[in-house]
């Protein structure tokens, strides 16, 4: 598990849908800022699916972890179009940086 690693991936795989910095404006997907401890669906000015408001997650350490394996599989009917990361190690990496990033 690597913060370094992981901000790669996120570079690479999210950040053409997200951003991570405070104030900084929603994309394709919402801006990620302050993720961990919030409800699925509460970014506020993004318009998100029925299926992640409703889905009553809150997100931590194990629902991101689950959610980035498959997210279509973990929250049905959401848009997000990404197909999963399925290596732990990749998703533990970046669940590291995320933490510091959206913190």
């Amino acid at each position: 598990m690597s913060e370094k690693a992981g901000a790669k991936i996120f570079k690479q795989k999210c950040s053409q849908c997200h951003t991570v910095e405070a104030g900084a404006g929603h994309k394709q997907g919402p801006n990620l800022h302050g993720l961990f401890g919030r409800q699925s669906g509460q970014a506020e000015g993004y318009s998100y699916t029925s299926a992640n408001k409703n889905s009553g997650i809150t997100w931590d350490d194990t629902t991101v972890f689950e959610y980035l394996l498959n997210p279509k599989k973990y929250i049905k009917g959401t848009k997000m179009v990404f197909a999963g990361l399925k290596k732990p190690g990749d998703r533990k990496s970046l669940i590291a940086y995320m933490k510091k990033a959206t913190a």
